[in-house]
């Protein structure tokens, strides 16, 4: 085959740092639009970014070209930078060092931009423990409880 064809659909979930509540109503839809932009910015595409005060889950199309790790190593690092240089009070911003991320199949995009979307309904009955457990027994992915959160 004389070309590629891909379709790297992930679900990505990222905290703040030691899950501190700092992604408020103040900071956040401004926080998503510089999100969003980082994945533009990498060729990507932002298909559903939603969460709390203290993590983020972003559906995304990645290219085939940057490596998951790498993304979210520059994604994080300017998204920090981004709130420390806009909001002086936020100096403090910084995000938890890892992160998950599932891939997702193209007939399951409508469902997980669902689950994206009903983030604070979501977490009123889920804590974000729970929730991130559920995805790793899902997907198979063993795991160290004292190194989970």
């Amino acid at each position: 085959m004389s070309q590629s064809y891909t379709n790297l659909l992930y679900h990505i979930i990222f905290s703040t740092k030691d899950h501190r509540p700092l992604i408020t109503s103040e900071y956040q839809s401004r926080l998503y639009d510089y999100i969003g932009g980082t994945v533009r910015g990498v060729g990507g595409i932002s298909l559903e970014l939603n969460g709390t005060e203290d993590h983020v889950h972003l559906l995304a199309k990645l290219r085939p070209d940057n490596a998951l790790s790498d993304v979210l190593r520059d994604l994080k690092a300017n998204a920090s930078g981004w709130m420390h240089d806009g909001f002086p009070a936020r100096k403090g911003f910084s995000w938890q060092r890892g992160y998950g991320a599932f891939t997702v199949s193209q007939s399951n995009i409508q469902d997980v931009r669902r689950y994206i979307a009903r983030q604070q309904a979501h977490h009123e009955k889920v804590s974000f423990r729970d929730e991130f457990t559920q995805f790793l027994k899902a997907n198979g992915i063993e795991y160290d409880e004292r190194y989970l959160l």
